[in-house]
């Protein structure tokens, strides 16, 4: 089990490596924290499905428009959180709730009560009771949400403005107890989750931190994490588990590079005489032998254990003249290649 100073030595090896500097990592990454956030609602769109929806406007056969509009709606919040942490906004009612209006905005209901209606799609504070769960306790009672969100935000903005810019462990401490705070008071009707690790990410973004992406395949132990804080009031609880979801999730990086690394060494073929003069790396050839028939960009990725995005951005590309492709359409989101000279 890792200690929570270990992310400390595994970030200084992740920057290191210069993992962060590679064309478009940035992008792909806020892709893969959306994939993963939405995931953990019920959304079934994976990475590569949204990238071809975010950067293409290719939908996904098969996948609900609800659940997509879910992941575009998250991305529109992500990209407005990422240009408030650049402006180092200080946090508020109305900007958190504008932010959620922003997540919910095609997916979001709304409510009628005896109090009055309210729409999560316009970002409205809840004036319902809601529980955790079936069986589960009760959340903050509605009529005392607008005044602990505002004392909320008065703590959090109080916290950034004492933080030490150069305690890593401290400002990551922070953005997970800001997440665990808030979740607590679960504002809004819909949306909490989301919002939640929007504003932990927001904070990490701030302090100029590696994001921390909670998995899809981490969501009991992330769940877990929350029930025993609330249940032990013991706010050490979560930030421990989320330091060593993070630092688990970037040493797997780590690893994914390293390996990506290995296979780039050029290597002349000494098996494939009939594509002499090229060089090409033992990966390459081994795509080569496997793409005797048709095969997609993510069947490749899943047998060679690779990442999609690395497959399609750094390998594929410079194997152009040795595939052959079934769509002429750039992009196409059926895409299949084989071989183009036999062995």
């Amino acid at each position: 089990m890792s200690k929570p100073q270990d992310i400390l030595q595994t970030i200084a090896r992740y920057r290191e490596l210069g993992i962060e500097e590679q064309i478009d990592y940035k992008k792909f990454y806020l892709y893969s924290i959306i994939t993963h956030s939405t995931a953990i609602e019920g959304s079934t769109v994976t990475e590569i499905e949204n990238q071809l929806l975010f950067d293409e406007g290719i939908t996904a056969p098969g996948r609900t428009l609800q659940e997509q509009m879910m992941n575009l709606d998250l991305k529109a919040a992500y990209e407005e959180a990422q240009r408030l942490a650049a402006q180092h906004t200080d946090y508020s009612v109305n900007i958190l709730c504008r932010l959620s209006s922003v997540v919910m905005k095609n997916t979001g209901s709304t409510y009628n009560t005896p109090l009055g209606s309210f729409s999560a799609a316009d970002g409205e504070l809840r004036k319902v009771n809601v529980t955790a769960g079936f069986g589960g306790r009760s959340y903050l009672a509605f009529q005392k949400v607008p005044q602990a969100l505002t004392d909320f935000c008065l703590w959090l903005n109080t916290e950034r403005k004492n933080l030490h810019k150069d305690d890593i462990l401290a400002a990551y401490r922070l953005s997970f107890v800001a997440h665990y705070r808030l979740v607590s008071i679960h504002p809004w009707a819909d949306g909490n989750g989301r919002m939640s690790r929007l504003v932990m990410n927001m904070l990490q973004w701030e302090f100029g931190l590696v994001p921390v992406k909670v998995l899809k395949e981490q969501k009991a132990e992330y769940i877990q994490a929350l029930n025993d804080t609330r249940d032990k009031e013991d706010e050490s609880i979560f930030p421990n588990v989320m330091l060593g979801l993070h630092n688990k999730n970037l040493l797997a990086e780590i690893r994914e590079f390293a390996k990506s690394q290995k296979d780039d060494t050029t290597l002349q073929p000494d098996d494939l005489t009939t594509l002499q003069p090229y060089s090409l790396t033992s990966l390459m050839k081994e795509i080569l032998v496997y793409c005797k028939e048709w095969h997609s960009v993510g069947e490749i990725a899943e047998h060679f254990e690779r990442s999609r995005q690395y497959i399609r951005g750094e390998v594929l590309p410079k194997m152009s003249d040795l595939l052959e492709r079934k769509y002429d359409t750039p992009n196409h989101p059926h895409q299949q290649y084989r071989r183009k000279a036999e062995m």
